[in-house]
């Protein structure tokens, strides 16, 4: 899988040899065994690829709507036509399964580049009245550093919006599923970016992420990953003075109200948190709900549980893979392990793996309930099929368990009252609200409130992060569009 290129970076339109010879293993987290090397990158490889996408801003940042939307275009088209080699490369670098990956990982990434030349079509860069003209221009030269869990969908949601506002980048994959993005680089070079427009540096955020983001020829840096690694990129761009857009964790409570429909909602609620084997940011893994009702969530949260089959990711019948690395399976382990310390009532799953799965990083769907704001399991994003489930008195109540949490990225609301629910979702503290399961939309902002990060992402909102403004008084508004302005 892109072997050809594991041991080279694409920097300035080319293929090249890493500058060191360090080296980091990739792991198939179904088997637990090394299928291949990649190049570790180091502050040379970064100079070099900034230097690139630096000589590359200068024209790129000039080109028309008309050029940018055609190479958006021949992007979405390969992506689309390559989604398969996307799908298996996902399969084996984060053990996502074959089926989930088909349904989300591949095309909600397309649709990422979809919505941005929807967006692109339409947005007005030039705005005037009387003798004042708004521009909006391209930032610069833009970082991105994007995880292991969503390795395309997130590559795009950055990349995309970045080319449509006519910025050059550099992109750091996470080390952990490098192949993905290895193929998404021979994308870039098949629809025919322009040389230094787009470039990648494989690595490890303490040596390459570090290097981009106190590099001084980066304008912006956008990262998706855990809160610590967003503070340290904002930490070592701050000298200077450059943009970060940091999308980081989250703990997104799911509250059910005295009137929602249990019998549905708790089903899909136990599918939203476990979603990606609940390794998403945004995962609903706190679910509030009537105490009274408690015992019968429970029981609906078992059942649906019970649907879910934990196996090989390449086989069709798998719904749930293993967790994507080494690191991450301890983790969940060890917070299953505290909801048991913490006295939480274990309704489903609990430590280990699941029967007959004795090799891979695969962990047993958990649900917890009777769990109270103070546990560890209620406050800590986990990043795992663990499910929390808190019983709470009235509404009141409710709303303070649900922004109870240093994070704020998302939240879901079940009711069947549609105005009760606009008002509870106006005192719930995040960056999205989803009432009673809406689909997905690549136009809606994405990005969160307090330690959940800064900016946002997806559709025109996204585009916004990458763009400039510049305010040019004097002479009237024809006069600035005949120029060019």
């Amino acid at each position: 899988m892109s072997a050809e290129h594991a041991n080279e970076f694409y920097i300035g339109g080319a293929w090249r040899r890493a500058a060191g010879p360090s080296s980091i293993s990739v792991v198939n987290p179904a088997s637990e065994t090394v299928i291949g090397q990649i190049a570790a990158g180091g502050p040379e490889d970064v100079d070099l690829a900034v230097a690139a996408a630096r000589r590359a801003f200068e024209s790129f940042s000039l080109t028309s709507v008309e050029a940018r939307l055609a190479l958006l275009s021949r992007i979405l088209e390969l992506v689309e036509a390559r989604a398969e080699l996307f799908v298996q490369a996902m399969v084996m670098e984060m053990g996502a399964a074959v089926s989930f990956a088909r349904a989300a990982q591949a095309p909600l990434a397309a649709e990422h580049v979809r919505v941005q030349i929807e967006v692109l079509r339409r947005y007005p860069f030039l705005t005037c009245e009387g003798t004042l003209t708004i521009a909006k221009e391209p930032i610069g030269v833009c970082a991105l550093i994007t995880p292991w869990n969503w390795p395309l969908y997130q590559i795009t949601a950055k990349v995309a919006p970045a080319i449509a506002a006519g910025c050059t980048v550099v992109l750091k994959p996470s080390e952990l599923s490098p192949y993905s993005a290895l193929l998404f680089a021979q994308l870039m070079d098949d629809a025919g970016v322009p040389p230094g427009v787009f470039n990648l540096v494989n690595g490890t955020g303490d040596v390459v992420g570090a290097a981009l983001a106190a590099h001084p020829d980066v304008d912006m840096i956008s990262i998706t990953g855990s809160t610590r690694a967003g503070v340290l990129v904002a930490q070592a761009a701050a000298p200077t003075v450059k943009r970060v857009v940091q999308e980081l964790g989250g703990k997104s409570p799911n509250l059910f109200l005295d009137d929602a429909d249990f019998a549905q909602g708790v089903a899909k609620g136990v599918q939203a948190g476990m979603r990606n084997v609940g390794q998403s940011c945004s995962a609903p893994t706190r679910m509030l709900v009537p105490a009274d009702q408690l015992a019968e969530v429970e029981t609906l949260a078992a059942q649906a549980v019970a649907e879910i089959c934990v196996g090989d990711p390449a086989s069709e019948a798998t719904t749930m893979g293993p967790i994507a690395n080494g690191a991450q399976f301890r983790r969940v382990q060890e917070m299953i392990a505290a909801g048991l310390d913490d006295g939480a009532k274990l309704v489903c799953g609990g430590l280990g793996r699941p029967d007959g799965l004795e090799q891979g990083f695969f962990v047993r769907p958990t649900i917890f309930s009777q769990v109270t704001p103070d546990m560890r399991i209620a406050r800590e994003e986990i990043f795992g099929p663990v499910l929390s489930i808190m019983p709470y008195r009235d509404e009141a109540e409710a709303i303070a368990i649900a922004n109870d949490t240093v994070y704020g990225l998302g939240a879901h609301l079940q009711s069947q009252d549609g105005e009760r629910a606009r008002r509870i979702a106006s005192r719930i503290r995040a960056g999205q609200v989803h009432i009673n399961y809406p689909p997905w939309d690549g136009r809606a902002a994405f990005g969160g409130y307090k330690r959940s990060g800064n900016g946002r992402e997806y559709g025109v909102y996204g585009l916004e992060e990458y763009l400039e403004t510049k305010a040019i008084l004097g002479l009237g508004g024809e006069q600035e569009m005949e120029n060019g302005l």
